[in-house]
C-alpha cells in the first residue's frame, strides 16, 4: 500500500495550543486538558506522519489506541504530540506516542491506523 515506505524510527512532532473547551471541568476549578483530546492530538499526529506516503485513492482511518494519561496539564498550555513510526503489520501502521506539557510527559502509549480505501470503507458503513 505505500507508495513512498515509512522507516522504523520516523518521527514527527506537533506542538498544539490548548483552548478552552478541549480539557474537563469536574476536576476542579481549572480546567485541564482531556483524555480525548490528547488522544485526538496523537492521532492527528500519525496521520500527518504518513500523509502522501499511501498510494493514491488511500488513507488511514484510527484502529486502535492503547494510550495511558500520565499527568494534567491545564488548558491554555502548549501540548507536544511526538509520534515515532515502530512498524507495519499487515494493511496497519503501528506508532509509539507521547505527549509532553514543557518538559512533562503528560502521555504515551501506542496508536494502529489501518490503510482503506475510502470509496470502500463508505460502501461498508
Amino acid at each position: 500500500m505505500p507508495s513512498t515506505p515509512l522507516e522504523p524510527g520516523a518521527t514527527t512532532e506537533q506542538e498544539f495550543e490548548t483552548k478552552p473547551g478541549m480539557g474537563v471541568t469536574h476536576a476542579g476549578p481549572v480546567e485541564m486538558l482531556s483524555t480525548p483530546a490528547m488522544i485526538g492530538m496523537m492521532e492527528g499526529v500519525c496521520l500527518r506522519l504518513m500523509q502522501g506516503r499511501l498510494e493514491e485513492g488511500h488513507t488511514s482511518v484510527g484502529a486502535r489506541v492503547d494510550v495511558r494519561h500520565l499527568a494534567p496539564s491545564p488548558v491554555g498550555r502548549t501540548v507536544r504530540v511526538k509520534a515515532t513510526f515502530a512498524r507495519i503489520e499487515g494493511r496497519r501502521y503501528i506508532f509509539e506516542v507521547q505527549a509532553f506539557s514543557g518538559d512533562r510527559m503528560i502521555g504515551e502509549g501506542i496508536h494502529e491506523r489501518a490503510i482503506i480505501d475510502p470509496s470502500r470503507f463508505q460502501q461498508r458503513a
